[in-house]
């Protein structure tokens, strides 16, 4: 396509008016022309169908040079977009970029620029991940020869993590490299691991060792302990004996001299009965005593002596009582009283008996032995009980010694290295229980059973006692830590440290019930106080953010009535627009449910009245030049009056009026005043035809860049500047500027004088153009 047929490519609507010199001419011309246009038709249909061909054969061929040539020679738009789009090479890409550049066919230039975009944006992307290949294939490297601490796995996993996000893009050495330095990493992590379980288990053996060795000092002094405890008690035993027989001589002595005197007494007070009954209690304790002093022996005899004075006259008096103590005995015979209520009974009447029997001055068998058989008798349920209350008593001791038994068991099987403290504790609580459920027993071997489990329990409650007091201690620990963590300023490391205390709680052994129960509320009391410290914080954090919503809110609404404004108050408001969007940024936080509804909101207000502004600014804009076109009109006509020598007063009259409306207007574009101030002060006119020609070639450079037609009669003047122009730029395109119309519009203003008539149609045409 030539240049030339670029620029008339747009037919006119109306052809111009032929000479009638060349009509006929020119009509025989199209006359023998037609045919030849009507017969080209179709040969283009086949060039455009034959260049499709060639294009699908040169794209399954990957004919690279044919597809190229295409794209800029192709006949159609639809065959040089696809050679556009079938081309992959970078470099004819960028070839074919730089001759489409300017050219008439700008989706062929987008198509390939828009591939050229994808192959860079493309190659950036290997680049990006051969070069991320490189670092972690060099981190881990690096990595594998460190000597193992503490962030030696953490920066394992991480490049781990890296190196398996790009491994796919990798070739086989650089993954075998990277695969062996992992195995090199994991190996130090591995020989770290060994040594530390290494020397673990030393310390262990280490550890047994001692505690062993501990244990049998421990025994041994226990055992010397022992051994000179025993011996000291047996000396202190003997001491104690020796002691207790004197005392106990000296006691009865004195016992006996008592029982004389109140003896004694009571023959002279007339109780012969208790005289009697004393008088046995010294017989009985006779045998047992030492040798009687001379002056209790006298004592004695004068008692004896005065007591077989007195038996004699008190005989008479004790046989009827007999007789009813006989009677009620026989009554008990069958009794169907309870054993304990019934042997209580019997035993009642034996004393009574006893009593009658003190001091009485014979003693009948044939009434005692009936009383006896009697009390006999009536003993026998009695006796069946207590027997069977003995077989009882008899197998609680075996139980209670089977208990002991397997409880000294519990004690020497148990691992005292990690003991488990609940289940000593169950022992002991059950021990102690059943111990307790295991009664009555036999007095004298209950007696040993007792002090051997006392000293068993002891023993057991020694060992929990102490666990107990590192427990405790532990918990003072705990509870000291949750103390200093209510201080914190940072409460979310707070609440993670609290609830590792927690579980540490949790860990700590057994402790007393007593104790427990004030430790936990001291503890609780330390991690309540540090979750409401939290729970503060977080409700003034939530309190902020519906501050800060709110806030935001007003801010929105504040725009949205700014967008709603128009005129000179838009444009006023408009300037807090700057100090809105720097407060809505440093607002802070939002609800993370209204964060994004809220800056949706505000970016949208925001655009709202920036769309506004602008429109305001393009009418205020349009406004200046409208007013600059009417100031110019006046200009023109004041001029217009000189040219044509008008009255004077008129020519004053329009020059005001001139004056007036240019000093009224409030807002020119750029050199538009100075324009308009220049024509108003420039003297003499001018010629009004060349005016107008000036004028007329101003609208058709205006409808030249702004590709509007121009008018059948002005077509010969836009062919020669075409013409002109196309000399001058040597094929480059014009491209409408908004910029050159408004110098054209600057132009127009100093242009001079022209007719009404005609400067009402030119003005038309260009405010047209401007309007386009």
């Amino acid at each position: 396509m030539s240049l030339f047929s670029r620029f008339f490519r747009r037919a006119p609507p109306t052809s111009p008016p032929v000479p009638p010199s060349v009509s006929q001419d020119r009509l025989s011309e199209n006359a023998d022309t037609a045919p030849s246009r009507h017969a080209r038709a179709p040969d283009r249909t086949q060039v455009a169908t034959n260049e499709e061909e060639t294009l699908k054969a040169a794209i399954g061929g990957h004919d690279g040079p044919t597809i190229a040539r295409l794209v800029i020679e192709g006949a159609s738009t639809k065959v040089r977009q696809m050679a556009a789009r079938a081309i992959e090479d970078p470099a004819t890409l960028r070839q074919l970029i730089r001759d489409a550049r300017g050219g008439k066919d700008k989706s062929v230039y987008k198509i390939l620029t828009s591939k050229r975009d994808v192959l860079l944006d493309h190659e950036r992307k290997l680049e990006h991940l051969q070069a991320e290949i490189g670092a972690v294939t060099a981190a881990l490297e690096r990595h594998s020869q460190r000597p193992y601490d503490p962030l030696f796995t953490p920066t394992l996993e991480q490049l781990e993590s890296r190196w398996k996000g790009v491994a796919a893009g990798a070739d086989t050495g650089v993954r075998q490299t990277a695969q062996q330095s992992i195995d090199r990493a994991r190996e130090v992590i591995a020989q770290h691991l060994r040594q530390i379980a290494a020397e673990a288990s030393r310390e262990l053996a280490a550890a047994n060792a001692a505690a062993e060795a501990q244990r049998l000092r421990e025994l041994q002094e226990r055992a010397t302990a022992t051994t000179a405890a025993e011996q000291a008690r047996i000396v202190e035993e003997q001491q104690r004996a020796q002691a207790g027989k004197q005392a106990a001589e000296e006691l009865a002595l004195r016992q006996i001299g008592g029982l004389i005197r109140k003896a004694l007494g009571a023959l002279n007070e007339g109780g012969t009965g208790r005289a009697a009954g004393l008088r046995r209690a010294i017989e009985e304790k006779l045998p047992s005593a030492p040798p009687l002093p001379a002056y209790l022996a006298n004592q004695l005899q004068r008692l004896d002596t005065k007591l077989n004075e007195l038996k004699d006259w008190k005989s008479f008096s004790v046989t009827p009582k007999r007789l009813e103590l006989m009677e009620e005995m026989e009554a008990l015979v069958g009794s169907t009283l309870d054993p304990p209520t019934l042997a209580e009974r019997i035993k009642g009447l034996q004393e009574e008996w006893r009593t009658l029997s003190k001091g009485a001055g014979e003693s009948l068998e044939a009434d005692w032995q009936r009383f006896h058989e009697a009390a006999q008798k009536a003993y026998q349920p009695c006796r069946e009980y207590f027997e069977a209350q003995a077989l009882v008593r008899q197998e609680n001791l075996q139980r209670r010694e089977a208990l002991l038994a397997r409880l000294a068991a519990f004690e020497a099987a148990h691992n005292w290295e990690q003991p488990d403290w609940r289940m000593v504790i169950r022992a002991l609580r059950e021990s102690k229980q059943q111990w307790r459920q295991y009664s009555p027993v036999d007095r004298t071997p209950g007696k040993a059973l007792q002090e051997r489990f006392v000293a068993l329990t002891a023993s057991l409650q020694g060992r929990l006692d102490a666990e107990y007091a590192r427990n405790v201690e532990q918990k003072h620990g705990l509870i000291e830590h949750a103390r200093q963590l209510v201080a914190s300023e940072d409460s979310r490391t707070a609440i993670d440290a609290v609830k590792d205390l927690q579980q540490k709680w949790k860990a700590v052994g057994p402790v007393p019930r007593e104790a427990d129960h004030s430790l936990w509320e001291e503890f609780r009391q330390h991690c309540d106080a540090i979750f409401q410290k939290r729970q503060q914080e977080f409700a003034e954090y939530t309190a902020g953010l519906q501050t800060n919503k709110s806030n935001a809110i007003n801010m929105c609404e504040e725009l949205e009535k700014i967008a709603a404004l128009s005129g000179p108050e838009l444009l006023q408001s408009a300037r807090n627009l700057p100090d809105l969007r720097a407060a809505f940024e440093a607002a802070g936080e939002f609800p993370r449910g209204d964060a994004r509804g809220l800056r949706g909101r505000f970016e949208r207000a925001l655009e709202r009245c920036e769309e506004s502004v602008a429109q305001q600014q393009a009418r205020a804009a349009e406004r200046s030049w409208d007013d600059l076109f009417e100031a110019a009109n006046r200009v023109r006509v004041y001029r217009l009056a000189v040219a044509r020598q008008a009255d004077v007063s008129e020519r004053d009259a329009l020059r005001q009026a001139a004056e007036g409306y240019v000093a009224s207007v409030g807002q020119w574009p750029k050199g538009g005043l100075e324009a308009i101030k220049q024509e108003l002060a420039r003297e003499g006119s001018g010629d009004v035809a060349a005016n107008e020609a000036a004028l007329r070639m101003l609208c058709i450079r205006a409808e030249i860049l702004t590709d509007r037609p121009t008018p059948p009669e002005d077509q010969p003047l836009r062919r020669e500047y075409q013409v002109k122009r196309l000399i001058q730029t040597m094929g480059q395109g014009i491209a409408a500027d908004e910029a050159q119309l408004d110098t054209m519009a600057i132009e127009w203003v100093g242009v001079g004088p022209t007719d009404e008539g005609a400067y009402e149609q030119l003005l038309t045409r260009f405010q047209g153009c401007r309007r386009r």
